[in-house]
């Protein structure tokens, strides 16, 4: 089971929910929050980058006693700078240009591409044990995570709930009573490029219209002024979901195209 997050602020819990989420505090990812003792925790923190799009800082894993801080293509241990491939403690970090990946014994698995697009899969013998921005992991969606007894969250809500307390942070937590827009003119679109034959081996394999929606979401937030970022974000998920579905999508990038 996958958690994401990607592109413009979207996350994806475990269940399956797909919600926006435009903070940039660092929040809880995900951790193991049994009482007693806590396994792992993954803590992100994004910001907007030089060309004004949400991208993912560093990565913060903890893994029993063991610290791991990612930023694109450095990785610090313990406090020291290492070199990759890094294996200690059943834990193994693997980095290229594109992507750095750790993979750690307890059952998890990370893959981060430097830029907006982190993955955590984990064994689901933390099934019900997680929470943060991906949820418990119940199997159940919007249970515990959006409604709660008889309060019911929107998302900006639960995301801000997600925040790790720094005494000397400078960040403002976002708006809960901002509505984001109708972006129904762009369906079209999103549906015409998510359903291209290059995705023939996706469509059964994942919800469409999850995808369909998140993608109509960039289009409203880049008002108009188109750049690979806001078309290609949500594709790349879809394609990259896909993969690890088992399905086999096609090449759908192409010279004028992402």
């Amino acid at each position: 089971y996958v958690c994401s997050t990607w592109g413009n602020n979207h996350f994806k819990t475990f269940d399956g929910d797909v919600y926006q989420f435009p903070g940039i505090c660092e929040y809880n990812f995900v951790s193991d929050c049994r009482e007693s003792y806590k396994e792992f925790s993954v803590h992100i923190q994004r910001a907007l980058s030089s060309n004004n799009h949400p991208e993912i800082q560093y990565i913060l894993i903890t893994i029993k006693d063991f610290t791991m801080y990612l930023r694109p293509k450095v990785a610090v241990v313990d406090g020291q700078i290492v070199k990759t491939p890094y294996y200690s403690s059943g834990v193994l970090i693997e980095s290229n240009d594109i992507y750095t990946k750790v993979y750690a014994k307890l059952g998890l698995i990370l893959i981060w591409n430097h830029e907006d697009a982190l993955m955590v899969e984990l064994d689901s013998k933390f099934n019900n044990h997680t929470c943060g921005l991906c949820g418990d992991y119940n199997g159940i969606p919007i249970y515990n995570e959006f409604i709660n007894g008889i309060a019911s969250y929107n998302s900006i809500t639960y995301g801000n709930l997600q925040k790790i307390s720094k005494p000397n942070a400078k960040c403002e937590d976002p708006d809960e009573t901002q509505a984001l827009p109708s972006c129904n003119g762009h369906r079209d679109e999103c549906e015409r490029l998510l359903t291209s034959p290059a995705f023939a081996d996706c469509r059964l394999r994942l919800n469409l219209e999850m995808y369909i929606q998140a993608c109509m979401q960039d289009k409203c937030a880049c008002n108009g002024k188109e750049d690979s970022f806001c078309l290609c974000s949500t594709i790349s998920e879809y394609s990259r979901q896909c993969s690890h579905a088992g399905g086999r999508p096609g090449e759908w990038r192409t010279q004028h195209f992402c």
